[in-house]
């Protein structure tokens, strides 16, 4: 009789897990399945309605930030927060992403807020924004152009260099390091930054409803800080990121505000450069960009 109740135990003990066996990745696909439904709620099934775009850091390429832009140009995508902690940088792309926000602006609103610093060649990326808010101690301005360059011609004779040089057109060398640059030169070169900075002083008025003739007291590479920004009409309110999100909500008319996520690898080096562009607001007297 107990052999019997062994029996009729063992078998069913080998036959579940004969069962398991032949089955394991069927029932735990079917186990997922349940897992992933029951943490579904009305939340997740919502598309973002929001998104955030980030100008952290030197500006050297537009690349990455044209991609964000065309996200952020689908229906579902209600506004747009400008998130910018940069002390500029190359010309080419600072313009670039400037026209971009400026068609975007005329399909969705655009609200920029300064993290901690907005100056040169970021102002001149951000400022098409519908409005923009700065942290109370950020800095923000620096409207103007710079080349730099190096002669270093006195170090090259030391050491026995002789440049060797053929040239069709009397400024092919304008802004060459390994002489001083002549006097017809340095006009020229010249010449390119004021255009440029026309450009930048032009577009700055325009987008902020400023006087040009009045460019001196917004323009001139002043560093002002936030509160002095606002008084000059760089900036239209003085507050935190959440400000800047409530503004953003309003205007996007959003009932129920869902922030696209955001990589957390992006997120992570983006907490590492602002901890370092914190350190350079400290002495951005020090800064040199081209824009």
């Amino acid at each position: 009789m107990e052999r019997d109740v062994f029996k009729i135990i063992f078998g069913f003990i080998t036959g579940f897990l004969d069962f398991l066996k032949k089955y394991f990745f069927v029932l735990l696909f079917l186990m997922l399945c349940v897992g992933y439904i029951a943490n579904i709620n009305e939340d997740n099934l919502k598309q973002p309605n929001l998104i955030r775009i980030d100008i952290v850091g030197p500006i050297v390429n537009s690349d990455k930030f044209l991609e964000q832009i065309q996200e952020a140009k689908k229906s579902n995508i209600k506004g747009v927060l400008l998130y910018i902690n940069s002390p500029g940088g190359l010309v080419a792309p600072s313009v670039e992403m400037s026209l971009a926000i400026k068609r975007l602006k005329q399909i969705k609103p655009v609200v920029v807020y300064v993290a901690g610093v907005m100056a040169s060649g970021s102002y001149y990326a951000g400022v098409w924004a519908d409005k923009i808010v700065a942290n109370p101690g950020a800095i923000i301005g620096s409207i103007g152009v710079v080349y730099d360059g190096f002669d270093v011609e006195g170090l090259s004779k030391k050491i026995g260099i002789k440049e060797q040089v053929l040239k069709i057109g009397k400024y092919k060398e304008a802004g060459t390091f390994l002489r001083a640059w002549t006097s017809d030169e340095k006009a020229e070169l010249k010449q390119v930054l004021q255009d440029t900075y026309n450009l930048f002083v032009f577009n700055v008025a325009k987008a902020r409803g400023l006087k040009l003739e009045n460019k001196d007291k917004f323009a001139d590479a002043h560093i002002f800080s936030a509160q002095r920004a606002k008084m000059v009409g760089l900036v239209d309110k003085i507050g935190s990121i959440y400000e800047a999100k409530k503004i953003l909500i309003e205007n996007s008319a959003v009932i129920v505000p869902k922030w696209k996520k955001r990589d957390k690898y992006e997120k992570y080096l983006n907490r590492l450069i602002d901890g370092a562009m914190s350190k350079v607001s400290s002495y951005f007297s020090g800064l040199r960009s081209s824009l």
